[in-house]
């Protein structure tokens, strides 16, 4: 009430010119972070990719969620860290999944992550996670071609399994 009426109070200057705001303008760039090394530039299947994984996420003590990005072909465009979580758990948001994917124009994605106590079977919230990401997938119009989790020289695969 009292910044009213002082508000209501001040006059201006004739020659008064209100301050010029500034809109930030931005730039988003991908960044090419490094690179690892594959037979097969095509994925068609759990295991080339299990094989691929294997190598990305090598002795890691905690999980990481990747995303491998595929293009219109099933070529693939990358890998992509989502995120770092600790010895069993990783928090996985779909707006930082899909910004890879989206800036890299991929067609679809694998989803995968590791569990570092070198079983790979799936956990509740490892299914919640992945029913999450597919919805929000077919929002965008990024199909989620399997989820994967790496154990010790073993593999889950959602779509072996029929959960995709």
């Amino acid at each position: 009430m009292l910044d009213d009426l002082v508000q209501d109070s001040f006059v201006y200057p004739a020659d008064y010119k209100e301050p010029k705001k500034y809109i930030p303008i931005y730039q988003v760039t991908l960044v090419r972070d490094g690179s690892v090394k594959t037979n097969d530039k095509n994925l068609t299947t759990p295991r080339q990719a299990f094989e691929i994984l294997k190598d990305y996420f090598g002795d890691t003590d905690r999980e990481h969620f990747v995303i491998i990005l595929l293009n219109t072909k099933n070529k693939i465009i990358g890998i992509n860290t989502v995120s770092i979580g600790s010895l069993s758990a990783s928090i996985v948001h779909p707006r930082e999944l899909f910004k890879s994917a989206m800036l890299c124009n991929a067609a679809s994605v694998v989803l995968s992550h590791n569990h570092p106590s070198g079983d790979p079977a799936p956990s509740q919230e490892d299914l919640e996670i992945t029913r999450r990401l597919i919805d929000a997938g077919k929002v965008l119009g990024i199909d989620i071609r399997d989820h994967i989790i790496v154990g010790d020289d073993i593999f889950f695969s959602f779509r072996e399994k029929g959960l995709i």
